[in-house]
């Protein structure tokens, strides 16, 4: 357990004071990278990864963006501080499934960081709080374009940026927003609005991204190429389409707020307070469903036991890794579940 001093760190793309953040809970630019003259990771032999991850370390180090950061070899953490990682928005999971030669570098206040060695040699990102794609690009350029001076990045006139999957060939740019979008499921509304998306060459995943579960009515959406566009074609897009998504989420609450769903759904949110206030025993995917009426409650001005920054302290250490963190040792399922509770209803009193 190297990392449980994160636990005492507010990860900044939480943050309730950004653009949308009663819809929006964050905005994520990515750039997938690779090396010359290296194969690419799913290819490369041990010693060549280990090259890699020292190129990258070397080459990060003598950037001002990670004069603060924390340079992380994942073979040298447990289980429990990648899982931590994962939780944190930081890593993905594919990462975990081979630690050794694996690595991240995480920046001050968790907004930017790099993940080495996963599809491709390095995934740097960059992470906002509410709608604000633009912000999160015009940092990760800049890094890009510092870190581009010092790593020979693998590079085709034609073709862009070379990449493992040929669906992040050119750009390698993926941008995404993680959205909290209750009304339009309430509705049914949300599986039209999901086929169109499609259309617009938008995807949508889950809260940890590619082949996760929807949980707490959050959805992550981002585009499907990075090829045909420039960057900021890409991002403008993207923006676009949530913006029009954060609409239509206002007006299909403010329609259950006027119409005659609105006493089940005050229902609805006063028993999820009601059991995460006096629970004893309860599943992250459970607290998730109760914190998401929760948060719509309080963006609708309802009387909440907690105001939109408490709400996502809670989201952000309700999940299994920061509980057991919290908790200092490894815990079972039953174990995490009766913690939890003690721990939701110990901040809803606070």
């Amino acid at each position: 357990m190297q990392l449980n001093n994160m636990l005492k760190l507010k990860a900044a793309w939480l943050s309730a004071d950004a653009p949308e953040s009663a819809i929006v809970l964050s905005s994520r630019v990515r750039l997938a990278r690779n090396l010359e003259r290296h194969a690419f990771p799913g290819k490369a032999r041990a010693k060549d990864l280990s090259r890699v991850i020292g190129e990258i370390f070397e080459g990060t180090r003598k950037n001002r963006i990670f004069g603060k950061a924390a340079f992380l070899r994942l073979e040298d953490l447990d289980d429990l501080d990648r899982s931590l990682l994962v939780e944190r928005h930081l890593i993905s999971k594919d990462l975990t499934a081979e630690p050794a030669n694996r690595g991240v570098v995480v920046g001050e206040k968790e907004k930017m960081s790099l993940m080495i060695n996963e599809e491709d040699h390095l995934r740097m990102q960059s992470l906002e709080a509410g709608l604000s794609l633009s912000a999160a690009w015009e940092a990760l350029r800049r890094l890009d374009d510092e870190l581009g001076q010092r790593l020979n990045f693998a590079y085709d006139p034609d073709w862009g940026f070379l990449t493992a999957c040929p669906t992040n060939l050119g750009t390698g740019l993926r941008a995404s927003c993680l959205l909290h979008l209750p009304a339009l499921v309430w509705t049914g509304s949300l599986n039209r609005v999901l086929e169109s998306l499609s259309r617009m060459r938008v995807i949508v995943r889950g809260l940890y991204g590619e082949g996760t579960r929807v949980l707490g009515d959050l959805f992550q959406l981002s585009n499907a190429t990075c090829l045909g566009s420039t960057e900021e074609d890409f991002i403008k897009h993207l923006t676009d389409v949530v913006q029009t998504l954060v609409v239509r989420e206002k007006e299909e609450r403010q329609k259950l707020c006027a119409g005659g769903e609105r006493l089940k759904l005050e229902d609805s949110m006063y028993r999820s307070v009601g059991i995460l206030s006096h629970c004893r025993i309860i599943t992250f995917e459970e607290a998730m469903h109760h914190l998401s009426y929760i948060r719509l409650g309080i963006a609708l001005g309802w009387a909440m036991p907690m105001g939109l920054p408490q709400l996502n302290d809670i989201f952000l250490t309700a999940q299994p890794a920061h509980i057991q963190m919290a908790a200092q040792k490894e815990l079972a399922a039953r174990e995490r579940d009766q913690f939890r509770a003690e721990k939701i209803r110990g901040q809803i009193r606070a």
